[in-house]
């Protein structure tokens, strides 16, 4: 069951990831609007933002939901109704819970945008404390049935956004607040062309990530899933530690570029650089002691070979080290090449099958995971350096 709702999660990321790139294009113009000053651009894209999100979810929900009710959803994830009786009940409450925090969670790009990324992150964090909570409340009360795990796990982020939508556009910025005569469709399309880049390259994120939990459960088994996850999560607390430090170099950027300060640009490349030189100590020192968090963390319920810990930690210093390039490049709205790099993504699923079917070893299914991921960091050391010296021209500056 639990393998079951790790895929179920995997697949909501999909949804997450649905809006083209527009919060991502958001928190761009957002924080160049900001920087010089113009207060009714900004509420206009926000306006416009949020209407777009709305309009690209109903149709996708209405499609999924069909889906789920007319579909045989037990052959689609490798079990059995009677291992899970509520899977197509559980199914739609979070496909629904899910596509109505998608239209509210621009907010956090506002915050994003407006170079406060604590805020975000803490609506993130509260969301999810939530669902914690939730689930924990369901354990100690026996309740902890399939279907109110999901909903519970779904529901938390949906009431941290609710609650965060009036305390941003009626109390923090007002000036922002979405109104229907704000909206503008010519300022979506613009807004589009940027962020159907940011899209391809979160999809392309989804392909290479997200659908593993699919393909193990597809090449090996859903029981596999579990340690998988187990690894990932508890390698992936780096990830976070990182993504809170640096994530608020990538407006900060976008600020610095529009007011040509590339000193400052070069300064705070140095500062990523000692960091992510900390960030391979650190998970040196948690692949280390992971057999004494494991058993201190899930006892004898699971267990999680140490080989693929190590192949975890290899795969998340490679994403460390691809994001502490393309938070710069981000900001800047160099993403040409790494659109062109997802190619990798679209290789990877049959690269994934062919190896998994040879070795059917997991560990060399990570691999292919890691080596996917090479070509791209690469490309972005290459731009980065060549933008810095302004040596960057053609494909390299765009």
């Amino acid at each position: 069951m639990n393998g079951v709702w790790l895929t179920i999660s995997s697949l909501l990321v999909w949804i997450d990831q649905m809006d083209i790139g527009l919060g991502n294009g958001l928190r761009n113009k957002l924080a160049i609007y900001e920087a010089n000053g113009n207060n009714e651009k900004a509420q206009r894209i926000v306006s416009s933002t949020m209407a777009m999100l709305t309009c690209i979810i109903l149709p996708i929900y209405f499609i999924l939901a069909i889906a789920i009710w007319q579909g045989d959803v037990y052959a689609f994830f490798n079990t059995r109704q009677e291992l899970v009786p509520e899977l197509r009940t559980a199914l739609l409450s979070a496909v629904t819970l899910v596509s109505a925090t998608f239209i509210l969670k621009f907010i956090g790009n506002v915050y994003m945008g407006m170079q406060l990324p604590a805020v975000s992150n803490l609506i993130v964090a509260v969301g999810q404390t939530l669902a914690l909570l939730g689930t924990w409340l369901l354990f100690i009360t026996d309740h902890a049935s399939f279907l109110l795990v999901v909903s519970v796990n779904t529901l938390g982020p949906f009431l941290a956004y609710t609650v965060a939508y009036p305390l941003t556009f009626y109390a923090k910025f007002p000036l922002l607040r979405p109104t229907w005569k704000c909206i503008n469709w010519n300022t979506s399309l613009q807004l589009g062309n940027l962020g159907v880049k940011f899209f391809w390259l979160q999809i392309a994120s989804i392909i290479q990530f997200f659908t593993a939990n699919i393909l193990i459960s597809r090449f090996f088994t859903p029981e596999m899933v579990t340690p998988y996850q187990i690894a990932y999560r508890y390698m992936s607390v780096v990830l976070v530690f990182f993504s809170v430090f640096c994530m608020p170099f990538w407006n900060a950027t976008t600020d610095a570029y529009e007011r040509h300060d590339i000193d400052w640009i070069k300064q705070a490349s140095k500062r990523m650089n000692q960091f992510t030189a900390l960030i391979f100590i650190l998970l040196a020192a948690q692949t280390a002691i992971s057999p004494w968090v494991y058993r201190w963390w899930i006892g004898d319920n699971c267990h999680v070979p140490f080989g693929m810990t190590c192949m975890m930690a290899i795969y998340i210093y490679l994403l460390i080290l691809s994001t502490r390039f393309s938070y710069f490049l981000n900001g800047i709205g160099a993403l040409r090449l790494q659109v062109y790099a997802t190619v990798m993504a679209i290789i990877f699923i049959p690269t994934a099958w062919l190896v998994s079917s040879i070795t059917h070893n997991i560990l060399w299914f990570m691999a292919v995971m890691c080596f996917c991921n090479l070509p791209g960091i690469v490309l972005n050391i290459i731009q980065f350096n060549k933008i810095l010296n302004g040596t960057a021209t053609g494909i390299w500056r765009k």
